[in-house]
């Protein structure tokens, strides 16, 4: 993996953390340890899955997103709208509102993120058409899966499909007609993507598969819920203009990728744990009849997020209902060909896998540290309790194997020494009795 420093949206507010093992035992990537009495997040192991915010029932997981003020440091600012968001307003007809509300809350343009998914949907299916790929193709959309890829399926990095986010292509095509249109420069517009969750505020700062991400900021969509509802109520009986289809808006549920990729052999799933058990089963060549898999982290897809307002089965349903005020002319139709070629929809630059999970890069190091932590683990109870810190027993020995434990951190094995030790005790104070 490159040096790089990493950035992470997901952040531990150390004053609200009790110690707790709730986050501990959720991590899908088992990045959190718990330490003095505080949880510590690994930074390298950490995918800004967001599972640990969901969880937290004191609130000391947070998300570091951009501040809506940031728009004010550039000449003229763009909102890129989330699919998902459109789902957090009850009774709205159409999404044209929300778009017109954006630029009553200070924003010069909008660009419809939903666009963007029509334009990758139709990148992808021409890309399924190539001879000779892997199977299934991996979807490239939730960067949080993707993350979750480097870090525990490795091998599986060249079925991610090489097209950018929804996201990343929105900003592309929203700068450049801007500039166009006001004639101005690109450093003088300001692009933001209106989140659902906090990967997406990673993939900005960390891009996947290219350089430099588009985008130069993500604002939660919680932030922005409250000063855009009034403004969508007022606009509510207004028909408003938008060029998404009922394919692009679907892209902020669960399955809506995939209906729009490749409608009769794809598989969707969401939940990051649910992704992980497809994954096991695409790892072990179980799956490799199926042409293409969506995986979101969140639980009904984007709509899910933990940044999101409202309830994410309420929101899918309104996404359901939006969706059929759209367009019904398939992405592969409506999007024009000249904009496969006019923008970079592709990756500029390969996903390197996370070796965060190796012991060492030296292979035969690695193997004797293996060694020694199975033999560890052999004398562990096996409970899994998290009270060590660790969640696991089996990360317990390896962490004991990095040098962050000690065996006598596990409760039971100090247990059962300090019985041993209070026999001892016993058996020689009878010795000295019988002296």
């Amino acid at each position: 993996m490159e040096n790089i420093k990493l950035y992470h949206s997901v952040r531990l507010d150390k004053n609200r953390c009790k110690g707790c093992t709730n986050c501990l035992k959720h991590c899908p990537t088992e990045a959190i340890r718990v330490r003095g009495g505080r949880a510590h997040i690994i930074d390298e192991r950490c995918i800004d899955c967001g599972e640990c915010i969901r969880i937290c029932d004191y609130h000391a997981k947070v998300a570091v997103t951009d501040d809506i003020s940031v728009i004010h440091g550039f000449k003229y600012a763009i909102a890129l709208p989330a699919p998902s968001l459109y789902g957090q307003f009850k009774n709205l007809r159409s999404i044209g509102p929300v778009l017109e509300a954006l630029k009553k809350i200070g924003f010069d343009d909008v660009f419809e993120v939903a666009r963007g998914a029509d334009i990758v949907s139709r990148a992808i299916r021409e890309k399924l058409r190539e001879p000779g790929l892997p199977r299934p193709l991996i979807s490239s959309a939730c960067p949080a899966v993707v993350r979750l890829i480097q870090v525990r399926f490795p091998d599986l990095i060249p079925h991610i499909v090489d097209v950018r986010q929804p996201m990343e292509v929105a900003a592309m095509i929203a700068r450049h007609e801007f500039c166009k249109k006001n004639n101005c420069q690109p450093e003088d517009v300001g692009v933001f993507f209106i989140t659902p969750c906090p990967a997406k505020m990673t993939a900005i700062r960390n891009p996947l598969g290219q350089q430099k991400s588009a985008v130069d900021g993500a604002i939660s969509m919680m932030e922005i819920y409250g000063l855009l509802r009034p403004h969508v109520s007022a606009l509510q009986n207004q028909s408003i203009p938008s060029e998404a289809t009922y394919y692009g808006i679907r892209w902020a549920a669960g399955s809506g990728e995939a209906s729009a990729v490749c409608p009769d052999n794809s598989l969707a799933v969401d939940g990051i744990q649910n992704v992980i058990r497809v994954l096991e089963e695409i790892e072990n060549n179980r799956l490799n009849d199926l042409t293409f898999f969506e995986g979101s982290a969140c639980l009904c897809g984007c709509v899910g997020g933990p940044l999101a307002f409202e309830n994410n089965y309420v929101s899918k349903r309104a996404i359901r209902k939006l969706s059929n005020t759209a367009s019904k002319v398939h992405p592969a139709d409506d999007v024009p060909a000249s904009l496969m070629t006019k923008y970079p929809l592709y990756f500029d630059k390969p996903i390197e896998p996370n070796s965060v999970m190796k012991l060492d890069d030296n292979l035969v190091v690695a193997m004797q540290k293996m060694e020694r932590m199975n033999k560890i683990l052999e004398d562990l109870p096996g409970y899994d309790c998290g009270s060590c810190g660790s969640p696991t027993c089996r990360t317990f020995a390896e962490d004991i194997v990095r040098g962050y434990f000690a065996e006598l951190d596990c409760i039971h094995k100090l247990r059962e020494k300090l019985k041993v030790m209070a026999q001892q005790m016993v058996e020689l104070a009878q010795t000295k009795d019988e002296e």
